[in-house]
């Protein structure tokens, strides 16, 4: 385990977008820690961010594209895989249009930017997500799968076999990605076969791609009429070769099997949707987008519990799920208000176990029937309240910056006094959520034995500046 990282100051680079074909401006910027990586549209009023998440991923059609509250940014993966690649956490990314700039087809003039801009070690430590079971995913029919299984380190085995006499089969391994990054993969340039440009074109994908910033290898043969109309799809003045080398244009490859680290390339900036580094290794074959995307969606829902405590929970060897630590990094409440002082289960979404131990040093006691002291009813419903904002802000991005602002409570019934030496057991059950506002059913006993229960409405708030 290292601490976070982001970069000492803004870099830029220009060009235009592979597929969208428009003309970008993309800056990194530093960010604080546990910002991840965020995609910030400077060219829409408000300038809204786009979290670079698995739960954002819209499209996946040869490239990965993310959406979040209806603003869009198309083929995030060669800028992913520059910040993956280079052990960067947290980076703004600014963009001024729909798509960042393809470059020549590779991350390595991110690289070299961010190299420019300098890496800056943060203070947090930067949690990672150790696989502890094999997780997999495939297609029926298809021979295209990938496989993550457990390993002490973060390693990847790639191959791709095509039926095209330039390709054939080609094989890549990555043991240290920090430390081979830069020269073996970032330079590798993305690829596609002549036989499906056409329908590429069609589909409108590759607006912007050329020769100049993609490999097009020669799958068929080719006449002199559809040489012309590959100069007119691609808009091209200058003579077009038929590679002697089964390359479109006789382009040279940087590696004798470019292709496929190309197609890692790809897999580093898919997986980074993740939101953490992953140690274990990976076993792909002939995977592209589709499968790196769906393979990130059930890592998610495998360990969406250990993401989350990996999130919030600083101290590893609890026996909680959250101590207090871990809550003060997501409720905003504090002594003496601050009313859980443990979680010991969450399920996302469902339900959390919570737990308040009332002592006698509690400050309400003092004037609350002192002679005979009994927890404020009000209270118990606010312990519960708080347990309901924990199992709502872990599911929220940006958590420490939010608020659960509860907008009703209902069917509050008392069924026994709760008195100093209890220890109040919170659990919290999700009834209903969309678009920031949820219903949840509360119950706190004592002894396993009801002492109150509600149901709460509530809503989640940005944090006012």
């Amino acid at each position: 385990m290292r601490n976070q990282r982001t970069i000492e100051e803004s870099v830029s680079v220009s060009g235009k977008g592979l597929h969208t074909g428009v003309d970008s401006t993309l800056t990194f910027k530093p960010a604080p820690e546990n910002t991840g990586y965020v995609f910030v549209r400077t060219d829409i009023d408000g300038n809204p961010e786009i979290k670079a998440d698995i739960d954002h991923v819209v499209d996946i059609a040869r490239g990965t594209t993310i959406e979040e509250n209806g603003n869009k940014m198309h083929t995030v993966e060669h800028v992913l895989a520059s910040l993956a690649g280079l052990g960067i956490n947290n980076v703004y990314i600014e963009v001024d249009n729909i798509e960042p700039p393809v470059c020549d087809g590779s991350a390595i003039e991110f690289v070299e930017a961010l190299q420019e801009a300098g890496i800056e070690e943060q203070n947090i430590p930067q949690p990672v997500l150790k696989i502890d079971k094999i997780i997999q995913y495939g297609q029926p029919g298809s021979e295209a799968e990938i496989h993550v299984v457990p390993s002490e380190t973060f390693s990847v085995t790639f191959l791709v076999d095509y039926d095209v006499k330039e390709l054939g089969a080609q094989y890549t391994a990555t043991y240290d990605l920090e430390e081979e990054f830069v020269e073996e993969y970032a330079p590798a340039r993305t690829f596609c076969f002549l036989s499906e440009v056409e329908q590429l074109k069609e589909q409108g994908l590759i607006k912007g791609g050329d020769v100049d910033n993609a490999i097009v290898f020669i799958d068929k043969k080719i006449d002199n009429e559809e040489v012309n109309r590959i100069k007119e799809l691609f808009d091209i003045d200058s003579e077009v070769e038929i590679g002697e080398n089964g390359i479109l244009n006789n382009i040279e490859l940087r590696y004798y099997n470019e292709a496929v680290r190309h197609k890692m390339l790809d897999l580093v900036g898919d997986l980074a949707l993740l939101g953490m580094p992953v140690v274990g290794h990976v076993l792909a074959a002939k995977s592209g987008h589709e499968h790196n995307v769906e393979l990130v969606k059930k890592i998610k829902k495998e360990y969406n519990k250990k993401l989350i405590q990996k999130k919030f929970q600083e101290k590893e060897d609890t026996k909680d799920f959250l101590d207090i630590n871990g809550i003060k990094n997501i409720l905003p409440h504090r002594y003496p208000f601050l009313l859980v002082d443990r979680i010991v289960d969450l399920t996302p979404g469902e339900e959390v176990h919570a737990y308040k131990n009332v002592t006698m040093n509690e400050q309400f006691f003092q004037g609350h029937f002192p002679e005979n002291p009994v927890m404020p009813g009000v209270l118990i419903v606010e312990s519960l309240a708080q347990a309901g904002g924990l199992l709502l802000l872990n599911s929220e991005e940006n958590a420490e910056n939010k608020y659960v602002y509860f907008t009703g409570i209902d069917n509050v019934r008392f069924r026994d006094t709760v008195k100093p030496g209890d220890q109040l057991h919170l659990r919290i059950e999700m009834v209903k959520y969309k678009m920031g506002i949820c219903k949840m059913k509360g119950k706190a006993f004592v002894d396993n034995q009801v002492v109150a229960e509600a149901e709460m409405m509530a809503s989640v708030v940005e944090e006012e500046e």
